[in-house]
């Protein structure tokens, strides 16, 4: 994973002033970086200037809460939750029930908070919104990676996710069993159907990519039919996107290939089909429906004051 520069937002007033932040045990300190990013703009987002509501609750009441989950679900996003939590209040206390990846049922309590009302209260929507969010997406993950069990294929997501989630969304389908690929246009090359006709055709643009790409990047070009697979296998492509094949053309194209090429298929992948696009001997299927399509789960906090 790339370098990530800390996302500058907009200052919010903490209810506890001169608190400091507790890092977030990530083993990759961007990592790290981009949750508490990604947490600021969120509570700013929420907060402005401050939490009027809130105001209504007494100075330093103390106050415990609980999460509880309407729905089946895959958890996921932890650690963007308790980010909310305690960057309004260092000192308050969660304890999880499930952990990251667990698969817990509907009406389960999936952790306890106790802290300061005020903060409790002004954290509680930025908290839920980064859980309910990043749960579904693993959620949806896990019950595609269940689908294509005992196939080789790989479960992949694409660069089609919300605006300003892609490194938590990322997370999510991890977390749910699937596997990422290119952050963004910055570590991965994907030649795509207007790079072909801008570069003079699939040949020339091969070898345009293998000169400038650097060696630890990866390079895949998308063919749109069996000929094009051939003049890219011929161009010596190891990385080829089938974009919205039949199952029939996806068959053809592995014994085309011969293991010459790691095939992805793409386009038109639902939970209803990719069994059967799984089982014409692709190595990945990508599907921008894990992160775009996103239902969130129906979670909910309840609190009460100590």
């Amino acid at each position: 994973m790339g370098q990530l520069s800390l996302i500058s937002s907009p200052s919010f007033i903490p209810y506890t002033t001169g608190h400091q932040h507790r890092e977030c045990p990530m083993p990759h300190t961007s990592l790290a970086h981009q949750i508490r990013a990604d947490v600021l703009n969120a509570l700013a987002e929420d907060m402005g200037t401050g939490d009027l509501t809130a105001q209504l609750i007494a100075e330093h009441t103390q106050a415990h809460a609980t999460v509880i989950t309407r729905e089946n679900m895959v958890l996921c996003g932890t650690l963007w939750f308790e980010e909310c939590f305690m960057q309004l209040d260092p000192n308050c206390k969660i304890e999880w029930k499930y952990k990251e990846g667990d698969a817990v049922e509907a009406k389960q309590t999936l952790c306890e908070i106790r802290g300061d009302a005020r903060a409790l209260l002004s954290a509680e929507r930025p908290a839920l919104n980064f859980l309910q969010t990043l749960s579904a997406v693993s959620t949806q993950t896990r019950r595609y990676v269940k689908e294509v069990s005992g196939t080789q294929a790989k479960v992949l997501d694409t660069r089609k996710t919300l605006p300003g989630m892609r490194i938590a969304q990322k997370h999510a389908v991890k977390v749910g069993g699937g596997h990422n690929q290119r952050i963004g246009l910055f570590d991965g090359v994907l030649i795509k159907e207007n790079h072909i006709a801008a570069a003079g055709g699939i040949g020339k643009v091969m070898e345009h990519a293998f000169q400038i790409t650097p060696p630890n990047v990866p390079i895949q070009i998308e063919v749109e039919s069996l000929a094009e697979l051939d003049e890219a296998l011929l161009a010596g492509a190891r990385l080829i996107l089938l974009d919205n094949f039949s199952l029939a053309d996806m068959r053809t194209a592995v014994t085309h290939a011969a293991k010459r090429a790691e095939l992805e298929a793409s386009g038109g992948i639902t939970l209803e089909n990719i069994r059967r696009v799984a089982e014409t001997g692709v190595d990945r299927i990508s599907i921008g429906a894990l992160t775009k399509d996103v239902k969130a789960i129906d979670l909910s906090m309840r609190l009460q004051l100590s």
